[in-house]
C-alpha cells in the first residue's frame, strides 16, 4: 500500500484515486447491431444454485438453515427445469463445486436439458477475502469438479461476491475463461478493461434490480424480510425486458432456485416467460452463448 493510501480518501492526490479507478473499468459496449434468427432482445436467464453453500461458507452447520437451502436442490431445481422446458427458454447455472457435489446428478441434468453450467466459487466463498494462491486454487478446483461432474469444462463465471478481488482477473484469464457475469456497470455485454487495457474478456453485466434475492429473501434473526411482494417484482422484471427490447439488447436475470423455486414466486417466473414469448423476436441464450456471440460481432467489426 502507498503512503497515498494510507491517508482518508478525500487527501489522495489525483494518481492514486485515478489507480483505483482505472483497475477495472468497463471497456467497448459489445452490445451487436443484431442478434440471431433477427431477434430483437437476448434474453438471458440465470439461476445461482447456492443450496447450502452460503450457511456452510460461514460455519452455519444447524438443521433449519441447511434446510432452507436444501430447497432449492430438492424442490426449486427441478421446477425450474420443468418451467424452461415448457418455454423452450436455455439459462445458465451458476454453481458452487460443493453444491454440484452435494446433490448428485443436478448439473448433468441442467446440462443434459440443454442449459450452461458455469462457476460460482468452490464453497461460495467471499473471494475478495482470500490471498491470491487461495483464490486461484479454489477456482481451479471448482472448474475441475465441474468438467469431471458434467463433461464440459466451463467458460464462465459469477464471483460469489459479485466483485473481483486485486487477483481475480488474472484467475479468469489463467482458466481461459470467455465471460464474467459479477459487475454492474452496463445493462448490456462489454469487454473487461484492465489498467487501461482491453482485456477480450466480456462482461455480461449482473444488477440487484434483476436479482431475485434483494426483494424476497428472508433471515430470522436479522431485520432481513421479503418486502416486495413477488408480483411487484414482476412488474419491474417486466419494465426492464421492454425497455432491453425497445433498445435491442441484453435482458439479463439472476435467481436462486431456492428463493425463486417457491410456488407463489415461481408463478411471477412464468407470467414473465409468457409475457416475453408473446414476442417472436426473442432469442433465449445461455451466457456462454451471448459472450459467444457478441464476441463474433465484434471481430467481424473490427475486419478492415
Amino acid at each position: 500500500m502507498s503512503s497515498n493510501e494510507q491517508i482518508p480518501p478525500w487527501q489522495w492526490d489525483e494518481a492514486t484515486w485515478r489507480q483505483h479507478v482505472d483497475r477495472i473499468r468497463a471497456g467497448r459496449s459489445l452490445r451487436p447491431g443484431s442478434w440471431p434468427n433477427g431477434a430483437r432482445v437476448a434474453v438471458a436467464l440465470s439461476f445461482d444454485s447456492d443450496h447450502e453453500t452460503g450457511e456452510l461458507r460461514d460455519g452455519q452447520v444447524l438443521p433449519g438453515k441447511l434446510a432452507q437451502g436444501e430447497y432449492g436442490a430438492r424442490v426449486g431445481v427441478p421446477r425450474i427445469l420443468d418451467l424452461l422446458d415448457r418455454y423452450q427458454a436455455a439459462a445458465s447455472f451458476f454453481v458452487p463445486a460443493v453444491s454440484a457435489l452435494l446433490h448428485d446428478g443436478e448439473v448433468q441434468s441442467c446440462v443434459d436439458r440443454g442449459h450452461e453450467v458455469a462457476l460460482h466459487g468452490w464453497i461460495h466463498e467471499r473471494n475478495t477475502l482470500l490471498d491470491g494462491a487461495e483464490e486461484r486454487e479454489l477456482a481451479f478446483r471448482a472448474a475441475d469438479t465441474l468438467e469431471r461432474l458434467t463433461g464440459v469444462r466451463p467458460v464462465g463465471i459469477r464471483t460469489p461476491s459479485w466483485d473481483f478481488s486485486a487477483n481475480t482477473l488474472r484467475i479468469i484469464q489463467d482458466l481461459g475463461l470467455r465471460y464474467d457475469s459479477s459487475l454492474m456497470a452496463d445493462d448490456d455485454p462489454y469487454e473487461i478493461v484492465a489498467d487501461g487495457k482491453p482485456t477480450g474478456v466480456v462482461e455480461i453485466p449482473v444488477e440487484w434490480i434483476r436479482d431475485d434475492g434483494p426483494y424476497l429473501i428472508m433471515d430470522r434473526f436479522t431485520a432481513v424480510r421479503p418486502y416486495t411482494p413477488p408480483r411487484a417484482v414482476l412488474s419491474i422484471w417486466r419494465d426492464e425486458f421492454d425497455l432491453a427490447c425497445a433498445e435491442g439488447g441484453v435482458f439479463q436475470l439472476t435467481m436462486h432456485p431456492h428463493i425463486i423455486g417457491h410456488r407463489s414466486r415461481l408463478v411471477v417466473l412464468a407470467e414473465l416467460l409468457d409475457h416475453i414469448t408473446s414476442r417472436s423476436d426473442v432469442w433465449f441464450a445461455t451466457h456462454a452463448q451471448v459472450a459467444e456471440h457478441v464476441l463474433a460481432a465484434a471481430t467481424e467489426q473490427d475486419k478492415p
